[in-house]
């Protein structure tokens, strides 16, 4: 579809070519292409995060579009909201109960119950499903939840400038997906609205992160820091909230199984990746040190259970040590059910969300210091002092020795961080004052640091034949679904 091989200039070349003939679809479709081919490269995982190019193209795309069919349109429909409440937009790629997003979008419009709050999904990653809205909580706040029609990728560009013009916003806020070009497109600095990038797809290359336009936020300290000292973007900072469902509270003390209770909660995109020291590979050999339970919440493959049980097997451990729960609503409540000791941090790909929720709960965390990428250990989000290990040894061996106190004292530390930086309570403030009185992220005590001679092995074994047809078959697989997904 586009130049094979070539430099991002020559790919620029040709997509302006098919922008200067109107064919606004194509170009629209190789953005999200050469897009594809980055994030589905492990060895561009958290080393390029976005191109000025192509954001750049998405803004010509997309400004070509709105001259084409929607500036008449805009001019006699321009500041005539349909509410008398002040409307808010949320441009999503897709809607998932399990996708930490949604989870923001939901944070973000609990904090804003006066308003009127309108979703606008462009679907190309598949059907959403927005029953995570329906909760108590939102119950009374005036939601609606709008999916693009499935046509053409044009026509979702088109079918979103027309919703944005309608709904007459006071603000946008684009969560797009890594590779969603129509999403990045729709916003026009002619449409004079306040829009806001929301850079949660921070840990691989993502649409978006360079348009100028837009008020761009980062989540955590480690994207906030990238972003700004390397990327050299201009950025807001809003912490990552989770509601205050109160701290540890169950009657059983710390170990009172004698054996540690563990848990992680991730999906198969944070755990299943290659790396040097794998969570299914290591965690028969938890289970076999501490001779406890581990619980994991987020859906695994099949063959990823498969070899979770071989791994107990081979090692004579019970696989009812092993709970496997493939969602559930809350992470904090299910922490506390099962009385879990100690919460490990997936890896390699570490989880902003659910690491919060483990410090509000008051459980003790233990983070991956990656190999050679801060962002993915994540060890900014945590409080000062959590543990964090890098060889597997060093997890095994603190899993085996840790005790009461220790748990006791890392359990309050953990919520009282939680309390100082990522209570829900706290995102009203941040997001009314972003513009007038911004806040900046503490600097982290908490030291990463790079193993370089861990990163050259690793990626060597990423250039094997085996690796490089894995990567072709799994590219080819998602071509298939979202082919299926335009049907």
């Amino acid at each position: 579809m586009f130049p094979k091989n070539t430099s991002v200039s020559a790919v620029a070349d040709y997509i302006n070519k098919l922008c200067d003939s109107n064919q606004l679809d194509l170009a629209l479709k190789c953005i999200h292409q050469v897009v594809e081919e980055i994030i589905t490269e492990p060895l561009c995982t958290s080393q390029v995060f976005g191109s000025k190019a192509l954001d750049e193209l998405c803004l010509r795309i997309g400004g070509i579009n709105f001259k084409n069919y929607l500036n008449k349109f805009y001019f006699s429909h321009s500041n005539i909201s349909t509410s008398e409440r002040e409307t808010i937009v949320y441009i999503v790629t897709k809607l998932q109960k399990s996708g930490g997003h949604t989870k923001v979008v939901r944070d973000f419009i609990s904090s804003k119950p006066a308003a009127s709050h309108v979703i606008l999904s462009t679907e190309l990653d598949g059907s959403s499903d927005a029953s995570i809205f329906n909760n108590k909580i939102l119950e009374k706040i005036k939601i609606a939840f709008y999916p693009s029609p499935r046509k053409s990728f044009v026509d979702k560009l088109t079918w979103l400038q027309e919703n944005i013009i309608k709904f007459s916003p006071s603000r946008v806020y684009l969560f797009n997906n890594h590779h969603d070009s129509v999403a990045a497109a729709a916003i026009q600095p002619e449409m004079k609205i306040n829009g806001f990038f929301y850079h949660h797809g921070d840990h691989h290359f993502c649409l978006g992160v360079y348009l100028k336009h837009l008020y761009h936020i980062d989540p955590h300290p480690m994207g906030y820091h990238n972003c700004r000292n390397s990327l050299l973007i201009d950025n807001f900072y809003v912490p990552l909230t989770v509601d205050d469902l109160r701290n540890r509270d169950r009657e059983t003390p710390f170990l009172s199984n004698r054996n540690l209770i563990t848990c992680t909660a991730a999906r198969s995109n944070k755990v299943e990746i290659s790396y040097f020291v794998g969570y299914v590979d290591l965690l028969p050999h938890i289970l076999k040190t501490t001779g406890g339970t581990h619980i994991h919440i987020g859906r695994l493959s099949p063959w990823a259970i498969f070899k979770i049980h071989a791994g107990l097997k081979k090692l004579g451990v019970s696989r009812e040590k092993f709970v496997y729960i493939p969602y559930v609503p809350s992470v904090w409540k299910s922490l506390i059910a099962y009385e879990v000791d100690l919460y490990i941090a997936s890896f390699p790909y570490g989880g902003g969300l659910t690491l919060i929720e483990a410090m509000g709960a008051g459980i003790p965390v233990a983070l991956h210091n990656h190999i050679y990428s801060e962002i993915l250990s994540g060890l900014d989000l945590a409080y000062h002092g959590a543990f964090v290990w890098s060889r597997p040894e060093e997890l095994l061996n603190y899993c085996k020795t840790i005790s009461v106190d220790e748990l006791a004292e890392a359990s309050q530390t953990g919520r009282n961080h939680f309390e100082k930086y990522h209570s829900s309570a706290l995102l009203a403030s941040v997001l009314e004052n972003i513009l007038t009185r911004p806040i900046s992220p503490e600097d982290s005590k908490n030291i990463f640091v790079s193993h370089a001679d861990e990163w050259a092995f690793w990626m060597t074994q990423q250039l094997s034949f085996r690796n490089l047809i894995k990567r072709k078959m799994y590219r080819y697989f998602r071509y298939i679904r979202r082919a299926w997904y335009s049907i």
